[in-house]
């Protein structure tokens, strides 16, 4: 995710890092080029002149408007869905230990007495960061869990669900030694029960990507659109026709890639949701709760840096 000061008017418009032109420069650049020889050759392909002027052009960018506003419409709910399931991980699992820290009878000892249940949750959201990108949860399971706890994980392939109940078993010995009536352990089964409904609505996401046949229409229709634009504008603007051209595919070509890149909210790209950033916030709060030390925060890699995974 980008996070940096909004810039001066006249910079945001040489903005390259984590703008999507890096990414669509090779088609933008052949699209131009292209256009420069149409329009070299006045619109002719091999002694034919392509009969097109620019109405239908105006009927079809209104066509196609409509449908990048969809797909754009479409992948940014899913992206701020995203952003809301883990605004929800932070509330949950803050009110979790919150709870475990007040409701359960430990005496003086109630913070170290909560250690095992917030690690577990701690460990939870960096299993599901870890799920949802398909990268191995190993270490931080290591250094934030018993050796009994990750080799009760080991064979599970649904690490974040085994976790919670883990959370939940621990809830069910605090009752059943007494050091928690049955109405409050009742109570802190509920912002448990909204943690599952997090991972639920964090794996529909990440398994139910946007219809692939939306992606090909909108592909083939950009790219058809931006190949005979050309013949269509050459008449009536002549040496202006590469130009206009290669800002319409610039517009074109841009809200597809950040449509496509924005669909899946949980990886790593520039504009992606800062997963590692979030995963480290909630240890650090949980942590803080219990009285444990801040874990050590990875070192900014300079003033230019504003990309957070």
């Amino acid at each position: 995710m980008i996070v940096r000061p909004r810039p001066h008017w006249l910079r945001m418009l040489f903005v390259w890092r984590g703008s999507v032109l890096r990414d669509i420069a090779p088609q933008l650049l052949w699209t131009t080029a292209f256009a420069v020889l149409v329009t070299v050759l006045h619109g002719r392909l091999f002694q034919w002149k392509v009969p097109l002027n620019f109405v239908p052009f105006s009927l079809i960018g209104l066509t196609l408007a409509i449908f990048l506003g969809f797909r754009n419409g479409t992948s940014y709910a899913r992206f701020w869905e995203a952003r809301t399931l883990w605004g929800a991980l932070l509330n949950e699992t803050r009110s979790l230990v919150r709870q475990v820290l007040t409701l359960a009878d430990a005496g003086p000892s109630a913070q170290a007495h909560a250690a095992v249940p917030t690690h577990r949750l701690i460990a939870f959201v960096h299993a599901l960061r870890h799920q949802l990108r398909g990268t191995d949860p190993a270490a931080d399971l290591a250094r934030l869990l018993s050796p009994e706890d990750c080799a009760r994980l080991q064979p599970a392939r649904f690490k974040p669900a085994m976790l919670l109940l883990m959370v939940g078993e621990w809830l069910r010995e605090r009752r059943l030694q007494g050091q928690l009536d049955p109405m409050l352990a009742q109570a802190m089964e509920v912002p448990l029960g909204r943690l599952t409904e997090a991972l639920g609505g964090c794996e529909r996401i990440a398994g139910t990507p946007i219809p692939f046949t939306y992606s090909v229409i909108i592909h083939r229709t950009i790219y058809l659109y931006c190949v005979l634009l050309p013949f269509g504008l050459v008449d009536a603007i002549g040496a202006m026709t590469p130009v206009v051209v290669a800002f319409i595919a610039y517009t074109f070509f841009a809200l597809e890639a950040l449509g496509a890149e924005i669909e899946e909210p949980f990886g790593t790209q520039p504009n992606d949701l800062a997963l590692d950033a979030m995963s480290r916030t909630i240890e650090a709060t949980l942590r803080e709760m219990i009285g444990e030390a801040q874990p050590a925060q990875p070192a900014a890699s300079g003033t230019a840096d504003y990309i957070q995974t």
